[in-house]
């Protein structure tokens, strides 16, 4: 979703494709491609993750649009949005609203309704999107690419470690409050930064440097002082971080053979949330099957409240909506814009998580926290500045 959708992108979306969910947390969704994580994922779509790994967190994909731009206007003029004189206010409250509000609907199913089945609920809201997303196109909506054999097989790998990150995500956030997710979430910049100059030899400067190990520091001293320290949750939000920074460079490496296995050449956002979305369903099924989430589900009294269905439903549209806020915000503004509100947005869903969990901390670990925030906000005007020069 994911929740990275501190992720995606809906699981990336441009949320950060190296901060889930940044996924979670659908969300935000991470890669040198501005938005092209976060938008593929509804989580972290989490910062998500889904992000969410768009949404699913502040990360290359976050700071840079390039190529991706034309397409991204091209399906904004289908989208047909009214026109106002305060679209790029209004967008960015947009994108703001539906990447926090992915990210605790998330928490508060996983958490204050206790549901322990958090893969179907990842495939469900998988399927919300897969449903919007091909009734938009089908009505001539929205442009997305036919999904051809030699697209899904290029594309196949991508969406295994996709699955991996939205589910690592949905599993760390039921266990760790949603402030220390969003910090730990930073370690994936960390990894991707690392991954980028081993296999793509590329530099980067000693701010970008400086703001990485800012954001370890910050990582450990909040673990330190957690006092809802969970050891099951921190391992599964470890796995999140090196899936989310696979995902992301990965992402870069294959883009360009996904391009050339599509009819048009080109393969924009929507396109990928309904590939990543739909490769997802059978493999989610499987894994729903595999970690035996059935018997829970056959016994649960919350699959028969009406509520519940319209809850984790409208966790799914959230997770959706990252993607298309997303289009909407580049769009009205620039990519240093779009960045920069994404880390200062982590503030408020931070304080926010806290808030409305009744999160027991202390001085030390809130320190730790802000700490961790303004590290991201460093990192992300260090990217830009990087970027710039290049």
């Amino acid at each position: 979703m994911s929740a990275d959708s501190e992720a995606s992108p809906r699981r990336n979306v441009p949320g950060s494709v190296s901060s889930p969910l940044k996924n979670g947390e659908k969300g935000v969704f991470r890669n040198q491609n501005a938005g092209y994580t976060a938008l593929a994922s509804p989580v972290r779509r989490e910062v998500g993750n889904r992000s969410m790994t768009r949404s699913f967190c502040v990360d290359d994909n976050d700071l840079e649009d390039g190529k991706a731009s034309k397409e991204r206007d091209s399906s904004l003029q289908l989208l047909k949005l009214p026109t106002t004189q305060n679209q790029a206010l209004l967008s960015g409250l947009a994108y703001c609203i539906s990447s926090c509000s992915m990210i605790l609907v998330n928490k508060f199913v996983l958490s204050a309704y206790g549901f322990n089945a958090p893969i179907f609920l990842m495939l469900y809201q998988n399927i919300v999107s897969v449903t919007i997303v091909s009734t938009l196109s089908l009505s001539g909506a929205v442009p997305t690419e036919p999904l051809t054999w030699n697209l899904i097989k290029v594309w196949l790998p991508v969406n295994i470690i996709f699955v991996g990150m939205l589910i690592t995500s949905m599993f760390s956030l039921k266990y760790i409050n949603v402030a220390m997710l969003t910090i730990l979430k930073n370690v994936a910049n960390v990894l991707t930064a690392s991954g980028e100059t081993y296999f793509f030899k590329k530099q980067h400067g000693i701010q970008v440097w400086i703001a990485l190990m800012l954001m370890i520091i910050s990582a450990v001293a909040g673990g330190v002082t957690d006092l809802s320290f969970h050891a099951v949750g921190y391992t599964w939000q470890t796995l999140n971080c090196f899936l989310t920074a696979s995902y992301s460079l990965t992402l870069r490496h294959v883009m360009d053979s996904a391009k050339q296995a599509t009819k048009s050449g080109n393969l924009n956002e929507l396109s990928m949330v309904l590939l990543n979305n739909i490769l997802s369903l059978p493999l989610g099924i499987i894994l729903v099957l595999g970690f035996n989430e059935v018997e829970y589900l056959l016994e649960t009294s919350l699959l028969r409240m009406p509520e519940f269905w319209l809850v984790i439903t409208a966790s799914g549209v959230l997770g959706l909506g990252i993607s298309f806020t997303s289009m909407w915000f580049l769009h009205q503004t620039s990519a240093t814009t779009y960045s920069l509100v994404g880390s200062l947005n982590k503030i408020p869903l931070s304080v926010a998580g806290i808030v409305l969990f009744n999160v027991r901390t202390s001085m030390q670990n809130s320190l730790s926290i802000l700490f961790g925030l303004l590290a991201g906000v460093f990192f992300a005007r260090a990217k830009l500045r990087d970027n710039s020069v290049g």
